[in-house]
Order: C-alpha cells, then sequence, then structure tokens
C-alpha cells in the first residue's frame, strides 16, 4: 500500500475528525473510502460523456431514443 501526504485546510480536518470519531473509524480509512468514492463518481462521469457522444452520434437523444432502440433488439 502506498503512503501520501495531503495537506487539507483546518475546517476540513475538523470535520474529518467529527466523521471519523462518530463513525468509529480512523481518519484514513474515512479519507481512503471518499476518495475511492469520488474516483468511481468521476470514472462513471467519464464513461457516462463518453457513450453519451456514441449514442449521439447514431441518433440516439432521448430515453425514448433508447426504448425504441431496445424494443428492436
Amino acid at each position: 500500500m502506498a503512503t501520501i501526504t495531503l495537506r487539507v485546510p483546518d475546517e476540513l480536518d475538523e470535520a474529518l475528525e467529527r466523521q471519523s470519531s462518530a463513525a468509529g473509524v480512523s481518519k484514513s480509512d474515512l479519507a481512503r473510502e471518499a476518495l475511492r468514492r469520488f474516483l468511481a463518481v468521476a470514472e462513471f462521469q467519464r464513461l457516462r460523456a463518453k457513450l453519451v457522444r456514441r449514442a449521439q452520434a447514431r441518433g440516439i437523444h432521448t430515453d425514448d431514443d433508447v426504448f425504441r432502440v431496445l424494443d428492436r433488439s
């Protein structure tokens, strides 16, 4: 496992401390989970944007277009 050093404003550190205490987990565990979730959302958004461009290139612009394509298959 790699180690990183991260500087955060005091307010963020205090919020992290409060949440880690409330959840009964370390600040490192909480920060690691927050980073994991952030990266998962970012990857989802990247893939979604790519798929939207591909769909639009095929004339699929609305939910109705999607359902029409699915009904044909």
